[in-house]
């Protein structure tokens, strides 16, 4: 019959099972995190508050004019983050602390409590 076509349901499975690291039979679960939880869990990582991390990014030249994929690639190299929570602060580097009001004040899970995300470590934070 030939190679799977990459239209193909078996050429997809194939590709998700030579890139998966879940366990046949299993499922991914993805969990949605707020903004400032992907801060508040790259800080736990890291042992740095997002400011002194932000702070590390300018200090190595990355500011609001780099561009977005370089400083996602920094921050993964430099701390070893996962993509979601180098992107998060990527975001702050880039374009500043503030986010969209999209998520604040929803019951999603992607909720925010604010548009202006706390830099200064989980600890100090007032709604902690």
């Amino acid at each position: 019959m030939g190679r799977p076509t990459p239209a193909s349901d078996e050429y997809a499975a194939r590709r998700r099972s030579a890139t998966s690291t879940v366990p046949p039979g299993h499922r991914r679960q993805e969990r949605a995190m707020s903004f400032q939880a992907y801060l508040d869990k790259a800080e736990e990582q890291t042992g740095l508050t997002p400011r002194a991390l932000v702070e590390q990014a300018n200090a190595h030249g990355l500011d609001t004019s780099s561009r977005t994929s370089e400083v996602i690639a920094w921050f993964k190299a430099e701390h070893g983050l996962g993509h979601g929570h180098a992107a998060a602060l990527a975001h702050v580097v880039v374009k500043g602390p503030r986010i969209s009001s999209k998520h604040v004040g929803t019951s999603g899970s992607h909720r925010d409590a604010s548009d202006t995300l706390w830099l200064d470590g989980r600890a100090t934070r007032p709604d902690a």
